[in-house]
């Protein structure tokens, strides 16, 4: 069973993205930067203070398109404004997704909010303090003949940066929260995402607590799209490393600014 983690940055890199989502095998895909425009494709264009994005304005049904054989799940975590190529305004969820492999009896869902609660921006996006969800999903593997629990979220982005914050605890103990409601005892447990943290943040004690061993630590999970010298962001923990037959932070083809997660267990 394979499961992949990646910030997909909206989709902006989606010409790489496109053929390598229909080539890498993921049994259960996590998806952070998810887009969702109601009666919208193609491309918008993401504004705040920091930065100005290219954005596939349904990044959500464009995955869906390419895995016709996985079944999609989304939750967004806030709302605001973009531009297509005319210029006019539409409003865009954000969020996280999971894609599950149709041969995978999906028995659980959960999601949560681990940083605020669900926001509709008006004029314009804030550039910090976004409301953030996870995701979690729970697969029978027929295979295996066990179940598994696989949780996701894309964490607090602060532009002060990646340290530890009284928010950054708080969202920890609610990921923690949500990741013991969802998964029963005895389940092989993953969680992964784009954390938006160092390797020495007190999260990883956290969930470390729950039995979850991080297999990233303080490895480069950043592309070459991403100019920063600070490497450090996704990450993917397990509950029993004996599971894990492979684990790679794939460098290339690069389709992102994020690098994907990659477990086979």
């Amino acid at each position: 069973m394979r499961i992949i983690s990646l910030n997909a940055w909206g989709g902006a890199m989606y010409d790489e993205l496109a053929p390598w989502l229909g080539t890498c095998g993921a049994d259960v895909l996590c998806l952070q930067e998810m887009t969702h425009t109601a009666g919208l494709g193609g491309w918008t264009r993401f504004d705040d203070a920091d930065r100005s994005l290219p954005q596939r304005a349904n990044l959500m049904a464009d995955v869906r398109a390419l895995l016709p054989r996985h079944q999609g799940l989304f939750v967004a975590s806030d709302a605001g404004p973009v531009r297509d190529d005319d210029g006019l305004l539409h409003r865009q969820d954000f969020g996280v997704a999971s894609f599950v492999a149709e041969t995978l009896p999906v028995v659980g869902m959960r999601s949560g909010f681990v940083h605020g609660e669900y926001a509709e921006h008006g004029d314009e996006w804030p550039n910090d303090g976004r409301p953030r969800a996870a995701l979690a999903v729970r697969v029978f593997d027929r295979a295996a003949e066990r179940f598994v629990s696989v949780v996701q979220l894309h964490g607090l982005r602060d532009p002060q940066g990646k340290g530890d914050t009284p928010a950054r605890s708080t969202q920890a103990k609610r990921l923690a929260e949500l990741v013991t409601s969802a998964r029963e005892n005895g389940d092989l447990t993953v969680v992964c995402g784009d954390f938006n943290l160092l390797p020495e943040s007190e999260t990883f004690e956290v969930l470390g607590g729950l039995g979850l061993v991080d297999l990233v630590r303080d490895a480069d999970t950043r592309t070459s799209r991403y100019a920063k010298p600070l490497r450090h962001a996704s990450y993917l923990l397990v509950s029993d490393p004996a599971a894990v037959r492979r684990f790679e932070i794939v460098a290339e083809p690069e389709v992102s600014d994020h690098r994907a997660l990659v477990i086979d267990v």
